[in-house]
């Protein structure tokens, strides 16, 4: 064995939502080939997981990862001018080096809280996967697509994005790439239809917003005449391979139409709440049997990303928004974050549960914490009682990443430093530097 976890409360997340109280777990390339309560034999490396919990890898299903360079720079502001007036000038002037510093340590951030892969939108692919293989965490990556600026933009992005799919197809099995468009107002019909032809081209997902503030429905429909989900599904866009972020607003008809078409949604609770986009329907998703995971967005309208806050706070959004403590309970919310991301990925034949012939992604949670103790119910814990720097322990694709805390892949002194010193480099040359606190002491 490369790998052997001795003696944990194993949270499986299979399909019994089995949870095995001092049983052990053996990885052997990469993939885990046994789950007992004694496993027999010698392993390169031995993890004591008494009194930790054992659990899959957490799954981000939406995000941005290069853009923790703008954490806390553009706080306090609705959707569109936030994304008008503070994001988009400074992105006007991105470098593949900031995409990569951005990608760098938001991919140090997600492996120390527990997430072992994560759902990525953003320019520059290559340096976000650059940032993926260094780091040893799992990325499924999309180019962002739109028109808006017109066809040749549209043109030149979509040629952009079928050199990455070739690019990757057989590079390495932790990077995976997918269509981004970005959205159906930014992006053309005839956009949407070749992003769909491409996806289905190479067998590979469609990664879109949709529906994510009123005032952007309401806008679509004085356009379009529809809303967006309709729409999507008139012209042929939707089916099993697209999973929308957000879709906060929308009818029963279209949840409807998701079910039917089998789209998955993404839903980012903190980063709706922030941006005051809504509150989205979740327990009607789940109540209509649409496959729902959880994002973080990224960490501009975050500002961390952090799965075990967006779980509790899913939860307790869902719950106090209908006046119903019953609704979305913590064993549907813990599936959001594993198995449900991993099948909204179309991954969850490889990961999102903890069973034999899948993948190594797994992460220790340390219950020798006053928060999580005492311990009466591992799951509520795990949804209600626990942080990511509750994470002491993650393997990803059997690779031992983090243990007892300490990084063995990445210096995080100097992924901040990285960081620090290209952040400072965009907002200058975005004519911004004032929106960062920095000094010569910090960097």
């Amino acid at each position: 064995m490369d790998v052997l976890i001795k003696d944990g409360i194993v949270v499986t997340m299979d399909k019994e939502r089995r949870v095995l109280k001092n049983f052990s777990l053996a990885i052997e390339d990469g993939v885990i080939v046994e789950i007992a309560r004694e496993i027999k034999g010698e392993a390169d490396f031995v993890i004591d997981a008494r009194n930790k919990i054992v659990m899959p890898g957490l799954i981000n299903t939406h995000t941005h990862a290069a853009m923790t360079l703008f954490r806390g720079s553009a706080d306090d502001l609705p959707l569109m001018r936030w994304l008008q007036e503070e994001i988009w000038p400074v992105e006007a002037k991105l470098e593949p080096k900031h995409v990569y510093a951005g990608s760098l340590l938001a991919c140090l951030e997600m492996l120390s809280s527990g997430i072992t892969c994560f759902n990525d939108m953003y320019y520059h692919l290559e340096e976000v996967a650059r940032s993926v293989l260094e780091s040893g965490i799992r990325g499924v990556l999309s180019y962002p697509l739109l028109d808006i600026g017109g066809e040749e933009q549209g043109r030149r992005l979509l040629k952009e994005a079928e050199r990455g799919l070739r690019e990757y197809a057989n590079k390495d099995s932790r990077v995976r790439v997918f269509l981004g468009p970005h959205a159906p107002y930014t992006c053309s019909k005839e956009l949407l239809l070749k992003a769909r032809e491409l996806a289905e081209k190479h067998s590979t997902g469609i990664h879109i917003h949709v529906s994510e503030t009123e005032e952007e429905v309401e806008g679509f429909v004085k356009d379009k005449g529809k809303r967006p989900f309709e729409y999507l599904d008139e012209i042929g866009f939707l089916g099993e391979n697209v999973l929308a972020a957000h879709a906060v607003h929308v009818s029963g008809r279209e949840i409807e139409i998701m079910k039917k078409r089998g789209v998955k949604v993404a839903h980012n609770p903190v980063s709706n709440m922030k941006l005051a986009a809504g509150v989205a329907p979740v327990a009607d998703y789940v109540k209509a049997g649409v496959t729902v995971s959880l994002g973080t967005d990224g960490a501009a309208s975050n500002n961390t990303l952090d799965l075990f806050q967006e779980m509790k706070t899913c939860a307790l959004l869902q719950k106090v928004s209908r006046g119903d403590a019953s609704a979305v309970p913590a064993q549907v919310v813990l599936e959001f974050a594993t198995i449900g991301a991993a099948k909204a990925l179309g991954l969850d034949r490889e990961i999102g549960s903890l069973e034999v012939g899948k993948r190594g992604d797994v992460i220790l949670v340390d219950l020798q914490r006053p928060n999580l103790r005492p311990l009466s119910n591992p799951v509520s814990h795990l949804v209600y009682a626990a942080r990511g720097c509750d994470v002491c322990t993650v393997i990803v694709d059997g690779r031992v990443v983090i243990h007892g805390g300490s990084f063995r892949t990445l210096d995080i002194a100097e992924v901040c430093r990285f960081a620090e010193e290209e952040a400072l480099d965009l907002f200058q040359k975005a004519g911004k530097a004032e929106k960062l606190f920095l000094s010569e002491e910090v960097l």
